[in-house]
């Protein structure tokens, strides 16, 4: 790529002029600014002490000698201490001819041979369907591990399922007491919709127990212990724990139901796992570490029977692993998983998506299991999002105030399929291919809208801005998609093939050079997006390239261009585009349609 032509001609000049060793890399290059001639800007004033000259003296010098020693900069000019060299046209039509058919441009393939990195995303509790803050978790988790993939990094999609604990023992409760013997089929719910019914159901009525006690001069928090629903619940995890066929059967059963609708969701959803763990699985290696953190003395037990780790020397508390009546928790479990997780795979990291209010929880894992003597402890990796909040704020399930996912993505695509009658988009489809492209869209704009935002901020839902043929959003850049390929299906009936090779050198104009710039950037910004973990990168820029060639395709002809030779460059370009948007928005798990 020219620009690392460019870093080494300017270490060169600097060794060769003024006798300096600089390291190519640290040449900073920057894209010149709209307002000046030129494709990249290097800084001279660093130096410029060193060189004994002035910046518009250094630039000059360097910059004729960078011009005499790299064939494709076509120019420079100097603005006080920033140099502008111009790469020529030909470098441009070159890069575009070589990558025009390339359908893995901008990617790196994964070498399966190297140490895998584990990303774990989703991670639900098995005592409600999955909601919009699933959404944001699960599409991030995807996003990230295509990313790191098209990195060329071998990547392993985990899930942690939590199907175990209070919280199932809660509805599994209420559903004893309130259900009648309701099932998915006798009330034809989707199993996850059904044992999260009984999770709210739990709340309503342990809320009523708990104003009983207080009314009766209880102290609240005492009042939350002693409720006869929670005291129930917490006997009845015991009872699991020990391995009670009654309770056992029944949590079998109610995690059947919760499990055929988690599927459902996540086919409509896109995303997929490699390998999924279960917490039902895991907790007693969990145990079996806690027992050895005992006999290192790392952890201690107090008088009442509850396991701590004392982490007050590391600037944090005291953090408990089992509760006095020898039941785990989730830093049980997740120690557990851990392990188990590190000895399948040998992996290069272990990646948690998990939001930005269990930051605390993964420093406490990295610490405990550094303390357990697990030298690949550092290899733990928190990527800790913002939460998704509503504009009447959070959302609880235990209340039932939630975004359903399933009920969402059906909104969604009722409101597609509006936008694109309107629109006059759905003409010679058939009723399946329709069904498909207002799918395709309504997944594209949710995904866009919520890939978009910087992973480690908040965001605010807004659905209503995401569905728009116009502007920063998903179906934006899917029309765009459509559009192009419409441009090369059409030139191909011409005999216009991208694949084809110029008569002669073109000239560009200053749309066609934005396009190319833009393009050139892409392997760049996948890296770039990859070290950050951040998806929102290549969102953006997808969004950058289509309103780019957006800008173009208004101003210039392409299939009515009269110049035979000009309108297969044209053509190699629109390819190139259309092949650079299906690479972006497929590491965003969005898929671009061929036609609208």
């Amino acid at each position: 790529m020219i620009e690392q032509n460019l870093q080494q001609a300017v270490a060169d000049a600097l060794k060769r002029l003024y006798g300096m060793d600089v390291a190519p890399e640290t040449v900073v290059l920057q894209a010149t600014k709209k307002e000046f001639a030129g494709d990249y800007t290097v800084v001279v004033f660093p130096y410029v002490k060193q060189a004994r000259k002035s910046p518009e003296q250094l630039g000059g010098e360097l910059g004729a000698a960078v011009k005499e020693a790299v064939d494709e900069v076509a120019d420079f000019n100097v603005i006080k201490g920033f140099l502008n060299f111009v790469v020529s046209d030909r470098y441009w039509e070159d890069f575009v001819s070589a990558q025009a058919t390339n359908s893995d441009f901008g990617l790196k393939k994964a070498d399966p041979a190297e140490s895998p990195v584990v990303v774990e995303y989703s991670s639900p509790n098995t005592n409600k369907p999955l909601h919009l803050g699933h959404i944001r978790n699960n599409l991030l988790g995807w996003s990230v591990s295509e990313l790191l993939a098209a990195n060329g990094a071998n990547v392993k999609k985990v899930n942690l399922v939590n199907d175990r604990g209070i919280h199932i023992c809660k509805s599994m409760l209420a559903w004893l007491r309130y259900g009648n013997g309701e099932t998915p089929e006798s009330s034809g719910m989707k199993g996850d919709h059904l044992v999260g019914k009984y999770y709210v159901e739990f709340d309503k009525h342990y809320k009523d127990e708990i104003h009983e006690l207080t009314a009766k001069g209880m102290d609240e928090e005492e009042a939350k212990k002693q409720a006869p629903l929670m005291v129930e619940a917490q006997q009845m995890l015991k009872r699991w724990e020990e391995g009670d066929k009654e309770i056992r059967d029944l949590w079998s059963r109610m995690n059947g139901w919760v499990y055929a609708g988690f599927d459902e969701t996540y086919r409509k959803m896109g995303v997929g796992f490699d390998k999924v763990y279960y917490e039902s699985n895991t907790y007693l290696l969990g145990k079996e570490l806690v027992q050895k953190g005992l006999d290192m003395g790392v952890l201690f037990r107090k008088e009442d029977g509850s396991v701590w780790c004392d982490l007050t020397a590391d600037g944090l508390d005291q953090k408990l692993l089992l509760r006095k009546d020898g039941t785990s928790v989730y830093m049980t479990q997740d120690l557990g998983t851990a392990l188990l997780r590190h000895n399948d795979f040998g992996a290069e990291r272990l990646i948690y998506v998990v939001g930005n209010e269990q930051d605390y929880h993964f420093k406490v894992l990295k610490l405990i299991l550094g303390k357990l003597g697990f030298d690949w402890a550092d290899k733990v990796y928190h990527l800790s999002y913002g939460m998704v909040e509503l504009p009447n704020g959070k959302m609880k399930s235990r209340e039932g105030t939630v975004v359903d996912a399933d009920d969402l993505i059906a909104e969604m695509e009722v409101t597609a399929e509006e936008m694109c009658r309107d629109h006059g988009k759905n003409d010679d489809m058939t009723p399946e291919q329709l069904k498909d492209l207002y799918h395709m869209l309504a997944l594209g704009a949710l995904k866009y809208f919520i890939l978009k935002v910087d992973p480690t901020k908040n965001m605010l839902f807004n659905p209503a801005e995401s569905i728009d043929f116009n502007g920063n959003t998903g179906p934006f850049i899917q029309y765009t998609h459509a559009r192009i390929r419409s441009i090369v299906r059409k030139a191909a009936e011409q005999g216009v093939q991208p694949e084809r090779e110029l008569a002669a050198p073109v000239a560009l104009t200053d749309k066609e050079r934005a396009v190319v710039k833009c393009l050139h950037d892409l392997p760049s910004t996948v890296a770039s997006a990859a070290a950050n973990y951040s998806p929102a990168m290549v969102a953006n820029y997808a969004f950058d390239l289509a309103k780019s060639f957006n800008s173009f395709y208004q101003d210039t002809p392409i299939l009515r261009e009269a110049d035979e030779n000009l309108r297969l460059w044209r053509v190699k370009l629109c390819s190139l585009v259309a092949l650079s948007l299906k690479n972006t928005m497929r590491i965003l798990g969005i898929e671009v349609p061929e036609r609208m």
